[in-house]
């Protein structure tokens, strides 16, 4: 240890390093007269904050902070605002969220004539042939009629009405399901005789009639021409364009305080593409990703995993993800008793249970984190019961259930018991609200639905994010969510006894995100030797009203000591 250093930790009692060793040198930044919540529970009376390179250095009082400056030390006041680790995403799609700032954004709809009335401005730009894709409507949340239904999805009719030249695709919210147009399924050669996918369902009225929406791998129908069409490009059309959507994910997650985020899924090219960008240090953000469900004959291909820490800490890959269910407003989460209100159905197991058993083999064998999506309480049951048999006893290997949002009770303790991470995104809890007792009825909405704090009472680990784009990426939604339980529009609270508290809210989107990623000695804390990753917001989270947080803004965004955003 430096002479300057051991000055440090006599001064301040708290520069133990944590990780890499920050350079020991005069500090390349020193932000004080901030109001500093750490998620480090040795060091909470802070007011500065000094960076050396891409590190924190120390933490203390100002006057403490600034007698380390050197002639290039570059000193930033924050006048009394609040400052704490930058929001890890727990679980978001960043491909996705970068798609959804080019294409139709249907987060915002509240009728099917809006929706469809969206398509048809964009059809007036678009060329006779070419696809529309949009995301984001959902059917539980309009508020106008959309005229007849089944299982509450409108017909194609009025969507094929406005865009007759052009396919169509409209993912759902949750993206387990999508609406087509009529050009869109006679390009797949979808009629009325057309079969079900294994794990997916064609939607059609009483008659057989086609409504034009297709749950869970039965959207593979429409994705096939879909991407038929995309692979016209040639490759170096393909990168461009990726790395363009991967930019503004990037800008989208810098403007709303995110420094790293969790990629719930990426095929093997778009992880090569987003190794790439990060060694080449052209990923603004940290991102850490998933490989999506390989296929039985990509297995061998998980030999080439781990990557950790690529790019200086930008782009780690130590995770695969698979699907077990789909989503409760489209009833596809798989459940142990039928659905409330559509009675003797329980759900789609999207799929086969030997093939998860196949993958959780394969990533003890690789050494890799095995995530995997399950909802409804059938699901999770079922993921629980595969992690007990592969892990062997093993609790260590921080397995993820990627949104366990519908538990029975009886599984609830099991999370700690096995290790299992409940990666869940408390958005969802408030943005479900309206239909989930319809869905389930009040008793198993009660016990086991977002049970946060029954979790978190049995000893497991949560994370917490949005899923973007399936909600907006803003963290601050979510956490105003997680602490109220309460919608902001119209404020109806769904269960609150199972939210957490402030601090744990704001644990859960960064020291506790880390953890679940096996990163909590680089990130999601503001500790000597951590990277500098950090977020300046205009209000106090852990003490202003509840309304307030939906208020906040984001100041500063600083990622690695340097500053990536600023509100002008």
């Amino acid at each position: 240890m430096t002479r300057l250093l051991l000055f440090i930790t006599i001064l301040l009692g708290a520069c133990r390093p944590a990780g890499k060793n920050p350079e020991a040198a005069a500090p390349t930044l020193i932000l004080y007269n901030g109001n500093f919540f750490t998620a480090d529970s040795s060091q909470t009376k802070v007011t500065a904050l000094a960076i050396a390179g891409d590190r924190i250095l120390a933490l203390g009082a100002d006057d403490a902070m600034k007698k380390l400056a050197g002639e290039g030390t570059q000193l930033v006041d924050l006048q009394g605002a609040f400052a704490m680790p930058g929001f890890i995403e727990g679980h978001g799609h960043f491909n996705g969220l970068g798609r959804s700032l080019q294409n139709l954004n249907l987060i915002q709809t509240r009728s099917w004539a809006e929706v469809t009335g969206l398509v048809a401005e964009k059809v007036k730009n678009t060329q006779p042939g070419e696809w529309i894709e949009g995301r984001g409507w959902h059917q539980e949340k309009w508020t106008e009629s959309a005229g007849a239904t089944v299982n509450g999805y409108p017909y194609h009719h009025q969507l094929s009405a406005v865009s007759p030249n052009n396919p169509v695709v409209l993912y759902h919210a949750s993206g387990h399901g999508l609406m087509a147009n009529a050009k869109a399924m006679e390009l797949a050669g979808i009629s009325r005789e057309t079969a079900d996918l294994p794990g997916g369902r064609i939607v059609r009225d009483a008659k057989g009639n086609l409504t034009g929406v297709f749950e869970e791998n039965a959207m593979l129908l429409i994705e096939k021409p879909f991407t038929e069409w995309q692979n016209k490009r040639s490759e170096a059309e393909k990168v461009a364009a990726f790395e363009k959507t991967t930019l503004l994910a990037a800008q989208e997650c810098l403007a709303n305080g995110i420094t790293s985020f969790q990629d719930a899924g990426a095929s093997f090219w778009e992880l090569d593409q987003y190794r790439r960008m990060a060694e080449a240090g052209q990923l603004p953000v940290r991102l850490w990703a998933m490989a999506s469900q390989p296929q039985a004959h990509d297995i061998p291909q998980l030999a080439n995993y781990p990557k950790i820490g690529l790019g200086n800490g930008h782009f780690t890959c130590r995770s695969v993800k698979c699907y077990f269910d789909g989503a409760l407003g489209s009833y596809g989460a798989w459940l142990l008793a039928p659905y409330n209100d559509k009675p003797g159905f329980t759900g789609q197991n999207t799929t086969p249970l030997d093939t998860i058993v196949q993958m959780a083999r394969a990533c003890k064998d690789y050494g890799l984190q095995l995530c995997v999506h399950a909802i409804g309480d059938r699901a999770n049951r079922e993921v629980l019961n595969v992690a007990e048999s592969v892990q062997n006893g093993a609790s260590n290997l921080r397995w993820r259930i990627e949104h366990a949002q519908h538990i029975d009770p009886q599984d609830i303790p099991r999370f700690a018991q096995l290790g299992v991470v409940a990666s869940m995104q408390a958005i969802h809890c408030t943005s479900d609200a309206p239909f989930v007792v319809k869905r389930l009825g009040e008793e198993r909405a009660r016990t086991g639905a977002y049970a946060w704090r029954s979790l978190l009472d049995s000893g497991a680990h949560l994370t917490n994010g949005t899923d973007a784009p399936v909600e907006d990426v803003d963290p601050l939604p979510c956490l105003y969510a997680t602490v109220t339980r309460k919608r902001a529009d119209t404020g109806l609270e769904f269960f609150p006894e199972q939210k957490m508290t402030r601090e744990e809210a704001l644990l859960s989107y960064s020291l506790w995100n880390a953890w679940a990623a096996f990163e909590e000695k680089e990130k999601g804390s503001l500790s000597p030797g951590k990277f500098a990753d950090i977020v300046v917001l205009s209000k106090d989270l852990l003490r202003c009203a509840p309304e307030e947080i939906l208020q906040t803004e984001v100041l500063k965004t600083i990622v690695g000591g340097k500053l990536k955003f600023e509100k002008k």
